[in-house]
């Protein structure tokens, strides 16, 4: 009995009911979404979604510097010196809005060549970077809301944030694909940030006043200095990763098929469905603690609370999702989407060693070890690849999937290697 009510007040185990609430409603919401899209939108169109996913991707590192993970940890460090606080939020805010207007003029004006680039000659798609051009300054600042409330451990309001943000973005979904098939689809993407912006500004604040402590004078460049090793770590695979998922897409679009290129779309949707419970935790429990530890021993009951938790739960989830592949396929999907079932046990695997290399990877950016990170970012995604390109030709689909399975076993290798001494 004392055990049981141990375990209840126990810090994870709250974060973790409620995390399992919020991602229980985003997965409903993901059911419906997908559902609608294959539809209203098929395979071929999936495939289009995904190339605007990487584009708004790369975009939002470029918007935001790469910043995120810097400010969760200055704003934890500081949570209780008022002035450095207000310093990092006025720095931040101004800078995000300066670029963020920068950016918005450029892929306005560019729209027509960025829609030809990303759809082809089709310039139907034009209206949706026109519409992004508009949003995108909301976008910024919702990232920079989500930074901040992380940065002080305030998880529950981060997820029932989330959580009403994700269910009015549903409904605005749904009414733009309704109305407009797969411009509407694409025009939902570029809204989801507007929406959660609105609901943290009237939501949150109430509590952490960020407004309050804007004040210009109180901008410091050194603040951008501080954060600009940050940007320096992360930036460059957040540009290059998205762009080269583009360029594989396309490659298969052209050797494969579109609507291959849509499975594949729609084999990434259902990862990202079954991995929020843990990404969500990740990133709102163990990434903070990990800024927190402040020697190797800590650092260690961090990773080993994490593997004791987690990989029991993605094993036996797994085998689960692979038994229950075609019934997955088929709630979310349509018959034309069958062929999915095939790319399962790749995707599973692939996920299972993202997962074990994440909190290790996660590492890099708590403690800020620029070189190593950097280094064996641009290795793994450039040897993404040419593997995936040496491997399409070879099995086509399949060998995407094959590519980011090796990638992600042989990139949580050397992250072992690496932190053998903390882990060991």
């Amino acid at each position: 009995m004392n055990l049981f009510k141990k375990i209840l007040q126990n810090q994870l185990f709250k974060i973790s009911s409620l995390n399992s609430f919020s991602v229980l409603i985003k997965m409903g919401i993901g059911v419906i979404t997908s559902n609608v899209l294959a539809v209203f939108v098929g395979a071929g169109g999936m495939a289009y979604i995904g190339n605007f996913r990487n584009f708004t991707s790369a975009l939002e590192g470029v918007s935001t510097l790469a910043f995120p993970s810097g400010i969760v940890k200055y704003v934890g460090e500081n949570e209780n010196q008022e002035k450095e606080l207000t310093k990092i939020i006025t720095t931040v805010l101004l800078t995000f809005l300066g670029l963020a207007a920068i950016l918005s003029i450029l892929i306005f004006s560019f729209s027509e060549v960025l829609s030809v680039k990303i759809f082809g000659n089709d310039l139907q798609y034009t209206i949706v970077f026109k519409v992004l051009a508009v949003v995108l300054p909301f976008s910024v600042l919702s990232v920079l809301y989500i930074s901040i409330i992380n940065g002080l451990g305030k998880y529950s309001k981060l997820i029932y944030a989330t959580i009403i943000s994700n269910v009015l973005a549903l409904i605005l979904t749904v009414f733009l694909i309704f109305q407009f098939k797969l411009v509407g689809a694409l025009l939902s993407i570029t809204m989801q940030s507007v929406v959660l912006f609105t609901v943290t500004f009237f939501y949150v604040p109430k509590e952490l006043q960020i407004l309050g402590r804007i004040n210009i004078k109180e901008y410091d460049f050194s603040v951008i200095k501080k954060l600009a090793g940050f940007s320096f770590m992360v930036l460059p695979s957040m540009l290059i990763s998205p762009f080269l998922m583009l360029e594989i897409r396309k490659f298969l679009i052209v050797h494969v098929g579109l609507k291959d290129a849509g499975f594949w779309e729609a084999i990434t949707s259902i990862s990202n469905l079954y991995l929020i419970f843990i990404t969500t935790l990740v990133s709102v429990y163990f990434y903070p603690e990990l800024i927190r530890a402040k020697n190797k021993w800590e650092t260690k009951a961090v990773f080993y609370r994490f593997y004791k938790v987690i990989i029991p739960i993605f094993i036996g989830s797994g085998i689960v999702i692979y038994f229950l592949r075609f019934f997955i396929l088929k709630i979310l999907y349509t018959d034309e989407f069958l062929p999915v079932a095939d790319l399962f046990i790749w995707q599973l695997i692939n996920d299972f060693f993202k997962i074990c290399g994440m909190i290790l990877g996660f590492q890099f950016l708590a403690k800020k070890m620029v070189l190593p990170y950097i280094l064996l970012e641009l290795l793994s995604n450039i040897f993404l690849y040419f593997v995936s390109i040496y491997l399409i030709k070879i099995v086509g689909i399949q060998g995407v999937l094959m590519a980011m399975a090796l990638e992600q076993f042989l990139y949580f290798a050397v992250l072992l290697f690496y932190f053998r001494k903390t882990l060991f």
